[in-house]
């Protein structure tokens, strides 16, 4: 994509949270578990493999 992920995300109504980029300038999201599978499966349609992105994932836990 030639665009900022997050801008692309905005365009297409997917929710998300841009955190910024890191020192590499991979743009670094904050996205709801339950949204994942269905941004990550719709970014791939349009062209985008986030397969080939830095990824973690942040499980918090709330008592």
């Amino acid at each position: 994509m030639q665009v900022h992920l997050s801008d692309w995300l905005v365009k297409h109504e997917l929710v998300h949270r841009s955190l910024g980029f890191d020192c590499r300038g991979i743009e670094i999201l904050q996205i709801k578990s339950e949204d994942w599978d269905s941004i990550a499966v719709i970014s791939y349609v349009y062209g985008y493999n986030y397969l080939r992105s830095q990824c973690a994932y942040d499980v918090g836990i709330f008592s």
